[in-house]
C-alpha cells in the first residue's frame, strides 16, 4: 500500500468578461485508490459545481470565471491499494467476452489510429503469445524507440506523428501504446494522472499520462515512458485519449502560467504503508468493471 500526498496550483489571467473552465485536477475514487483528505481555494468569489463523469470515478470541477487573475489551487493525499496477479496468469480477452464499457477502448480514436497502425502491430507482435507479456513486449517497444524529450509535442500530436518521429513526452507514449494494443483488439485507454520517483533530471513535478489495458476482466497499469514506478501513479481521469482527460478545458481567452505540482510519499511500515518502488507483479488502481450497459435481449 502506498500513500501519497500532493498538491496543484494553476493559474490564469482570464482576459474576457467571463470565461468557463473544466478542471480535471482532483483524484479518482475507485475501488483502488482512496481519498484521505483534500482542500480546494479558488482565488475568485464563485459558484461551482464537482460532478464524476465516468464509472472510474473520475472527478471534474466547473465554473465560470470573471476578467483578472484566476488562481485555482487544489491539495489532497489518497491512499493506493493496489490489486496484485502473477503476469503470467493473465490472459486477453476476445471482443465477444468484453465487459460493453470497455468497447469504446478497442476502435480508433483521435490520437490513436489503431486502424493504421494494425500491419505495424501485427509484423511486431501479431506471432507472440496473447496475454501480459505480449502487451509488456508492446510498451518496451514503445519505450525502446522513444526519446522523451520536453517540448517536442503539441496538442494535435497523434501516435502516428510520434512513431515518425521517435520522441515525445509522456502523453505521446501512451498515445503510441494505446494505439498498437488496439490495432491488435486489446483494450487500452489513457489515464491522466501525477507520478512519484521520476528523476529530478527531467524537470519539476507536472502532470502525467500513462495507460491501462484489459487483460482477464481488469484494468492492469502500464507506463511506457518508464519515469516513475507504476506503484507511484495518482489517477485523475481515464478516457479513449488525452482529448478526453486535459486537466484543464478553458472556454474563453486566458493567458495561463505554467502548472505548479508537488507530490510526496507517506510512509508508515508499521500499518504496511511503503514507498512506490517498482515490482515484478501486474498491478491495477482500478475496480472490476462492471458495465453500465444492459444487453438488449435478440
Amino acid at each position: 500500500m502506498v500513500r501519497l500526498k500532493f498538491s496543484i496550483q494553476l493559474a490564469y489571467q482570464v482576459l474576457d468578461r467571463t470565461c468557463d473552465f473544466i478542471f480535471n485536477i482532483q483524484p479518482a475514487c475507485t475501488d483502488r485508490q482512496r481519498v484521505l483528505a483534500e482542500s480546494l481555494s479558488i482565488s475568485q468569489p464563485l459558484a461551482f459545481q464537482t460532478f464524476m463523469h465516468d464509472s472510474e470515478g473520475g472527478r471534474y470541477l466547473r465554473l465560470q470565471a470573471h476578467a483578472g487573475p484566476l488562481e485555482v489551487i487544489y491539495q489532497g493525499a489518497v491512499e493506493i491499494d493496489h490489486h496484485m496477479e502473477d503476469p503470467a496468469v493473465l490472459r486477453e480477452m476476445p471482443v465477444s467476452d468484453l465487459p460493453l464499457d470497455a468497447l469504446c477502448y478497442v476502435y480508433p480514436s483521435r490520437y490513436c489510429q489503431s486502424d493504421k497502425l494494425r500491419a505495424l502491430a501485427n509484423y511486431e507482435f501479431g506471432a507472440m503469445t496473447p496475454g501480459y507479456y505480449r502487451v509488456l513486449a508492446i510498451q518496451e517497444w514503445v519505450n525502446r524507440r522513444t526519446r522523451f524529450l520536453s517540448g517536442s509535442s503539441g496538442s494535435t500530436t497523434s501516435a502516428l506523428d510520434t512513431l515518425i518521429d521517435h520522441a515525445g513526452v509522456c502523453r505521446d507514449f501512451a498515445h503510441l501504446m494505446i494505439g498498437l494494443c488496439r490495432a491488435l483488439n486489446i483494450p487500452a485507454r489513457f489515464v491522466s494522472g501525477i507520478d512519484y520517483g521520476a528523476d529530478p533530471s527531467l524537470g519539476a513535478t507536472d502532470f502525467h499520462a500513462y495507460v491501462e489495458v484489459m487483460l482477464s476482466g481488469r484494468w492492469y497499469l502500464f507506463d511506457p515512458s518508464g519515469v516513475a514506478p507504476p506503484m507511484g501513479l495518482v489517477r485523475l481521469g481515464t478516457g479513449r485519449d488525452a482529448a478526453d482527460v486535459a486537466f484543464a478545458t478553458v472556454f474563453g481567452s486566458v493567458v495561463s502560467e505554467s502548472p505548479r505540482l508537488e507530490i510526496e510519499a507517506l510512509v508508515d511500515v508499521e500499518n504496511g504503508v511503503y514507498l512506490p518502488v517498482y515490482h515484478h507483479q501486474a498491478l491495477s488502481s482500478a475496480g472490476l468493471e462492471v458495465s453500465a450497459f444492459r444487453e438488449l435481449a435478440g
